[in-house]
């Protein structure tokens, strides 16, 4: 994870950054086997981990627990919480972490399993509730030791020092973030995400690609996000639609998570930006799956942004369009991005309209003033208003 300041000055190549990395990042097929050798070396006896239900029914809780409890650690968990987490399900895992007592927290499973887990170390490590830490650096003390597992290939929420939490009446998200708040390693074993189901295959990896579009276009955009944006697009765009086709192939499994990784890592400095602001109100509002939500928004976002930028989104091409004669010309470039993630949207079986998903356009109105308010829609690189917030919905309509 990283610490960071952002340039609000306009978007800039080369804007300043001020970044600490964090985390230490632990990468193969198998390496999930080393687990209680690294809860050991952070000096652990109790672990507590939280992971979701179909972790449990997945049989990875059960192996990673046996390991630690091998080497004679102590070992609790906490599964009752959901997609999208909300403050509820925070409080809920931090009466159990009350009542075991860790000395470390190992979050294992999907953005979800790591997002309840940060979520849960803000309030027991500093008390209050996570409402309290809404908004960045407003931890009060020390927190606990993290690990974190993903088993999808999705959020990057691995390599940030954000949690993302519900509000379990307005579904809103509340980002949570703090240097603190980073994992102090994230253990990344692609052979974990071969049991993913079909669907969550599918969302995750529109996650993660929404990820490294979203931040190489970013107002805080920096030479540091930068690389590591444009490196995880071309490792997602490459091994997405092999996973669709070939849910075994551990090579682009393992790509997927880096690309994923990396992205997070571009969030940390840059941030994301419009199609996260639209999506979220359509999850909110209509209980639609973020990775189909922000899958839906992002070729109209692409397009938007696109008047202004293209050359951005023509590198971003080159990752998988080397620059040459068949290379799409800039001009060109969000026009067939936009395409690009519409076709592997449609390829994975996610909508590509509201209307498929029966949402109605009489909502629009309702979901243009709640995308103005969500934080991420402050760094996209066109200023958004209501004009244009509602020519995005019209466009996906």
């Amino acid at each position: 994870m990283t610490t960071s300041s952002f340039n609000h000055a306009g978007p800039a190549a080369q804007a300043s950054f001020d970044v600490q990395p964090r985390t230490r990042l632990i990468f193969g097929p198998g390496s999930s086997a080393q687990l209680a050798e690294l809860a050991v070396s952070l000096g652990a006896q109790r672990v507590m981990v939280v992971s979701d239900a179909g972790i449990v029914a997945a049989g990875h809780f059960q192996r990673v627990a046996d390991s630690l409890e091998q080497a004679g650690l102590a070992v609790g968990s906490f599964h009752e919480f959901a997609e999208n987490p909300t403050s509820a399900m925070v409080d809920a895992g931090v009466v159990a972490a009350a009542a075991f007592h860790p000395d470390l927290l190992i979050g294992l499973g999907g953005g979800s399993s790591l997002d309840c887990c940060k979520g849960i170390n803000f309030v027991y490590s500093c008390g209050g509730s996570i409402e309290d830490y809404h908004g960045v650096g407003k931890a009060t003390a020390e927190m606990l030791p993290m690990i974190a597992v993903p088993t999808t290939g999705g959020t990057g929420s691995e390599t940030q020092s954000f949690a993302l939490i519900s509000d379990p009446v307005s579904h809103v998200k509340m980002a949570c973030g703090d240097p603190r708040a980073a994992c102090r390693i994230a253990v990344l074993d692609p052979e974990l995400t071969v049991t993913m189901p079909a669907s969550v295959t599918s969302l995750t990896g529109m996650d993660a690609i929404s990820h490294a579009i979203e931040t190489y276009v970013t107002v805080p955009r920096n030479a540091l996000s930068t690389t590591y944006s444009r490196r995880a697009f071309g490792l997602l765009a490459e091994s997405f639609p092999k996973v669709l086709q070939s849910p075994e192939d551990i090579v682009a499994r393992g790509n997927m998570q880096l690309g994923a990784s990396f992205a997070g890592m571009a969030i940390e400095t840059s941030m994301l930006g419009a199609a996260h602001a639209t999506a979220n109100p359509l999850t909110a509002r209509h209980d639609i799956v973020h990775g189909q939500a922000v899958g839906l928004m992002l070729p109209a976002v692409i397009r938007f942004n696109g008047k202004q930028h293209a050359p951005w989104y023509a590198e971003l091409l080159r990752e998988v369009e080397p620059l040459g004669t068949t290379s799409t010309p800039v001009e060109e470039a969000p026009g067939r991005l936009a395409e690009m993630v519409t076709q592997w949207a449609r390829s994975a079986g996610l909508a590509t309209s509201m209307r498929e998903l029966s949402i109605p356009t009489s909502d629009i109105e309702t979901f243009v003033g709640d995308a103005l308010k969500q934080w991420t829609g402050t760094f996209n690189p066109i200023k958004l208003d209501a004009d244009s917030v509602r020519g995005l919905y019209q466009d996906v309509a």
